[in-house]
């Protein structure tokens, strides 16, 4: 799963409202709702975000697996 709590705490640093950033990046409400909620992203969505925030994708995005993945041959 990609989870977004990264982007709220640089945004946090950086000083960055979501209004700021629905102004700023031109995205909506709605799409804030997705990323509070870990949903699903477009890739230009994120592209806006970094390019505004001035930052990379790792500094707003963070991969966690949904679940330990499990050894071959055991039951």
């Amino acid at each position: 799963m990609i989870v977004f709590d990264k982007l709220w705490q640089v945004m946090r640093e950086r000083g960055v409202s979501t209004y700021q950033l629905r102004e700023k990046c031109g995205i909506d409400s709605k799409t804030v709702r997705r990323l509070r909620a870990n949903d699903n992203m477009e890739t230009k969505t994120l592209n806006k975000l970094c390019a505004v925030l001035s930052c990379k994708l790792e500094d707003i995005a963070e991969y966690i697996p949904d679940s330990p993945p499990q050894e071959e041959g055991r039951a």
